[in-house]
């Protein structure tokens, strides 16, 4: 049960990303997936490095969805999506 909660989660959290990063036209299912549990591992190791805490799940949801941002825009720079 935890694998599914963590696909639909992570499907939610790189849609979001990639509404913010308008890459949404480009991604799929599996596409918003992979960038939502990667970024948000990324949120979270940056947000530990920087000494930031998210506090709840309101502060947890905004630390992944940033991650999930970064990890975006490293993609877009390394022309990955347009």
């Amino acid at each position: 049960m935890g694998l599914i909660v963590t696909l639909i989660i992570g499907g939610v959290i790189g849609w979001l990303a990639s509404l913010l990063m308008k890459t949404g036209g480009q991604m799929g299912l599996i596409a918003n997936i992979v960038v939502g549990i990667i970024g948000s591992v990324l949120g979270f190791w940056l947000a530990g490095a920087l000494g930031i805490v998210a506090v709840g799940s309101v502060g947890a949801w905004i630390v992944s969805i940033f991650g999930a941002v970064v990890l975006l825009a490293i993609l877009k720079a390394l022309n990955i999506y347009k």
